[in-house]
């Protein structure tokens, strides 16, 4: 990941096709340590490519990518009628929640 930050910071200060002594740079400016194979793969891959067209492609592919919780709410039932009484539910529960006192200070205030 060092490396292709490495490289996306020289193409955004305008080196549109920037070399290995470029990465490793950018790399020990800030400390990193510069693997010199990972830098050669990655000049490889993406040599002769445009990077807009490059992100833009990375971006479709993580699009198809499911995420976090997503899966869960695709999973809810399908019936409609049967998600009204799941709602409802949640509606009682949450009167019932804020009817209920809460004693945050455990019965002791600062200025009785």
């Amino acid at each position: 990941m060092k490396v292709i930050a490495a490289y996306l910071l020289a193409v955004l200060g305008g080196n549109s096709c920037p070399k290995a002594k470029d990465l490793k740079n950018i790399l020990g400016s800030v400390g990193a340590e510069a693997d010199d194979d990972r830098i050669e793969l990655l000049l490889s891959q993406v040599e002769g490519k445009d990077i807009t067209e490059l992100i833009a492609a990375g971006r479709e592919k993580l699009a198809s990518v499911p995420a976090g919780g997503g899966a869960v709410a695709v999973a809810a039932p399908t019936g409609g009628a049967a998600a009204a009484p799941a709602a409802e539910e949640k509606k009682e529960e949450k009167k019932v929640e804020e009817k209920e006192e809460s004693d945050d200070d455990m019965g002791f205030s600062l200025f009785d």
